[in-house]
């Protein structure tokens, strides 16, 4: 009983050390990731994406790395331009790491010291400029940065794609300043923008006017022209009427002292002037009530 209590156990351990023994021999490695090997506490290989074979208890796996593009976003940093303002910046990195045993052996931690060296580049770029060409300058900042950070990174097996800054912000005296003269930038356009609507209404209110002037003058040319026109052709009636109807000089009189009381009528008329034609005709007129016959 005590020997197969004894066996039991010996192969218990047995099956436990071959798990162990296969569990330490056979890695399998993710894509995109890297594996660095120690043998015996010296760098081995560096493992890639599949299924590796390691000498148990020789082999040791130190760290794995990431091989894919990673973003890492800082936390804003005061920056001293060189006209001595304290502005807050807040940067992001986009990197990758390119050689995993560069990445372990030649730095302790990479992301650490990515950020540092970040913040110290990002102090020598910023003061070198004032606050103006800090604010309007981003790009240039940018390619300075990932320039000196990328030579900078090389020997530790990292590549700086990108450097971008999320936020540059001014001393709150400067932002209220700064606010200040905005709102006096829109209130200027603002005011110019009224005046030249004012202007231009201005403008077509009296090119309107001119052209209903223009209009009107036209209208009453016309309709003088159309009245001149008319009053010429009644006359024109009239005359040939007359001269139709052949009236001796009798009638004519008898028609000018009919005339009289509608020339009188005007408010103007101070003083008569009797024409020739007039006393020939009242001689007329006399004359033919002497010769009219009594009854």
């Amino acid at each position: 009983m005590t020997a197969a209590i004894a066996s039991a156990v010996v192969v218990l351990l047995v099956l436990l050390f071959v798990i162990i023994v296969i569990a330490k021999t056979v890695r399998i490695v993710p894509q995109a990731q890297a594996c660095v090997v120690e043998r015996l506490g010296r760098y081995s290989r560096t493992l890639g994406a599949g299924l590796h074979i390691l000498v148990p208890f020789v082999d040791r796996i130190t760290s794995r790395l990431d091989l894919r593009e990673q973003v890492v976003s800082f936390q804003p940093q005061p920056v001293i331009t060189e006209d001595n303002l304290v502005v807050s910046i807040d940067s992001v990195i986009y990197f990758q790491v390119t050689d995993p045993k560069a990445a372990t052996y030649e730095i302790q931690n990479y992301i650490w010291g990515v950020e540092q060296l970040t913040v110290t580049t990002l102090r020598n770029v910023v003061g070198s400029m004032d606050l103006e060409a800090t604010l309007t300058s981003r790009d240039q900042i940018n390619s300075q940065l990932r320039g000196v950070l990328d030579e900078a990174t090389g020997k530790w097996g990292i590549r700086v794609n990108r450097v971008e800054l999320k936020a540059i912000d001014p001393p709150p005296s400067v932002q209220e300043s700064m606010e200040k003269q905005m709102r006096a930038e829109r209130d200027r356009r603002a005011a110019i923008l009224t005046a030249e609507g004012i202007k231009q209404s201005q403008i077509l209110t009296a090119q309107g006017e001119q052209q209903a002037a223009i209009l009107e003058a036209e209208g009453a040319k016309q309709a003088a022209v159309l009245r001149a026109a008319g009053e010429a052709e009644a006359i024109q009636k009239v005359f040939d009427a007359i001269h139709a109807a052949d009236p001796d000089p009798k009638l004519l009189a008898y028609q000018y002292l009919q005339a009289l009381p509608e020339i009188a009528k005007g408010e103007s008329n101070k003083v008569w002037v009797v024409p020739a034609e007039l006393t020939g005709a009242l001689e007329n007129f006399a004359s033919a009530f002497q010769n009219k016959p009594s009854a």
